[in-house]
Formats: C-alpha cells, sequence, structure tokens
C-alpha cells in the first residue's frame, strides 16, 4: 500500500523567543515493512544544526528556533510503500544489546499494577505459544485502560495510567513494555503513523509496542488497536520508552505561553513517485519466514 503523510507542527509563544533547540525524529527509513519513496522535513523558523543516529538507530535532528522568533514550523511530506508481515519488523540489529530492551525506566517500571495484571493473566505459556501469549498480554492492557483522552500526559508512568484506568496509545505501549520486560521479554516502544478507516484528517501520531520473540524476531501489538501493525501503519523511531522514541522534544529559554497547533493527513493511494527507493531494501517476508521454520 502507498501512504501519503502531510504533517505540520507549529509552536507559537506568547513572547520572542531568545533560545530554543527541538530535538526531532521525524524521519522514516526503510525496512522489512516499508520503503521510503520521499520523505522531506522542512522547517519555517528553525534551521538543523546537527544530524546523526542514536543507539536506536533513529535519525535524530537537532534544530535551533531563530533567536526573536513568536513561533516555528515543523512540515513533514512523505509518501511510502508499506507491506503486511504480520507485525514482525525482523531479527534484532543495531548497536543496542537485546538484553538492554529488558531494562526499566521511568515510564515503563513495573509496580503493583503491572504485577496485578500479570496475575489475572494466570499461567502464561510463553515458551509453548510466545506470540498467543503476547497477544494475551496485549488484550488485557486494553481491558485494564480503556482508551480515552484527557486522562493522561507525556509524562505519566505505565502504573499512573493503570491507576487512572484510562489513557491512549502511548500509555498501552508503556503498560505493555513494562509487563513483557518484568515477565523476562525484551520489549521496545514505537512512534509512527496510522491510516484510519474513519478518516485522513487526524489529530495526532501513534504508538504501539514490539516485543521479541527467540528465532523470529521483534514482533509488533498494536494495543489500542488490539491488532499487529500491517500495510496501514508508518514507523518513525523506536526506543526504551515515548522519551527515546519522541518525534518533537525541546527546551527553550523565555518565551511565555506556548500554543501547539497540528495538522495531520494519512492517505492512501498516491501518485507514482520517481526514482530510487531511499536507504536499503527492506528483508523480505519470505527471508523472515524461512528463519522461522528453521
Amino acid at each position: 500500500m502507498r501512504l501519503r503523510v502531510n504533517h505540520t507542527t507549529t509552536y507559537t509563544y506568547s513572547e520572542p523567543v531568545p533560545w530554543a533547540l527541538q530535538q526531532l525524529r521525524v524521519t522514516a527509513s526503510t525496512s522489512r515493512m516499508q520503503s521510503v519513496l520521499r520523505w522531506d522535513v522542512t522547517l519555517e523558523g528553525a534551521a538543523v544544526q546537527l544530524s546523526f543516529q542514536d543507539n536506536h538507530a533513529n535519525r535524530v535532528e537537532l534544530a535551533a528556533v531563530d533567536p526573536g522568533r513568536t513561533n516555528f514550523t515543523i512540515t513533514i511530506d512523505g509518501e511510502v510503500e508499506t507491506s503486511d508481515a504480520a507485525g514482525i519488523s525482523g531479527l534484532h540489529q543495531g548497536p543496542m544489546p537485546l538484553w538492554a530492551y529488558l531494562r526499566t525506566t521511568k515510564l515503563t517500571e513495573a509496580g503493583p499494577g503491572i504485577d496485578a495484571l500479570i496475575e489475572g493473566l494466570g499461567v502464561l505459556g510463553i515458551e509453548e505459544d510466545p506470540v498467543a501469549e503476547l497477544h494475551r498480554i496485549s488484550a488485557a492492557t486494553s481491558d485494564a485502560v480503556r482508551w480515552e483522552e484527557g486522562h493522561t500526559d507525556s509524562s505519566s508512568t505505565a502504573e499512573e495510567a493503570l491507576d487512572a484506568r484510562t489513557g491512549v496509545c502511548q500509555d498501552h505501549a508503556h503498560i505493555f513494555i513494562a509487563t513483557c520486560r518484568r515477565l523476562g521479554i525484551p520489549a521496545r516502544y514505537i512512534s509512527g503513523y496510522l491510516l484510519r478507516d474513519d478518516t485522513e484528517e487526524q489529530a495526532a501520531s501513534h504508538a504501539w509496542a514490539e516485543a521479541h520473540v527467540p528465532d523470529v524476531g521483534w514482533i509488533g501489538f498494536d494495543v489500542s488497536n488490539g491488532i499487529s501493525p500491517d500495510e496501514r501503519y508508518v514507523r518513525l523511531a523506536t526506543g526504551l520508552d515515548y522519551r527515546d522514541a519522541a518525534p518533537i522534544a525541546g527546551i527553550r529559554a523565555g518565551g511565555g505561553d506556548e500554543e501547539l497547533s497540528v495538522g495531520l493527513r494519512i492517505s492512501a493511494g498516491a501518485d507514482e513517485v520517481d526514482g530510487p527507493i531511499i536507504d536499503t531494501e527492506p528483508l523480505l517476508l519470505e527471508t523472515v519466514q524461512q528463519q522461522i521454520q528453521q
């Protein structure tokens, strides 16, 4: 499926900003589930000072806001060819060792709520059928925390979302990750986009989680929608939690009050784009299937 992403984020301040720095993880890359045909990131009122690859293999750009600005805008315009690989993103790669994804963070620290969720699952046959059991964990997370905006924010922990019993995709991902790590299963956070069935216009980007299964690799679980990611998903960044994969994060001095406005449109069936695919070729599904059968 060919997906087109148009995403504009504008920050407006009540007073001129003398200094501000934004950390951007907004560049999609080619993988076995997606081929990036075109991906343009433009800034108005800011300029990129440094680009690098972080320890999760995300492309990161540090952008400085022009001094004295009262607003700046980040615009993403891209096209990606996606495929349905049953949520399997492939075998573990990159500079981070697999055991690092067992490490807890402030947002994914397990406590009484996670322990109660695990106890409610009863006996888990992780070694016999890990994928089925991971889907059970996903379903239990969704049952425990109803999707509803306005009760949590980007600083909310997995335990806080469980206590509130309401949250959004970020909270579902953190709870799933915390549960997996408590059970000794490596897990990570994914930020990206989802083509919705009911509308092209959206209010925010999306998030889900991946768990690592031996001899299979990383498998995605979108707890909020009760499925594994398919051809409707575009991934941007990955990390131990939201803070590692947040598309935009920044610091500033002055500027008074801040107002954020977002315009996001995700559509399917865009026109053909000339030119080569960006980055490397994705790992073929047949290759992973052969690895699973071995």
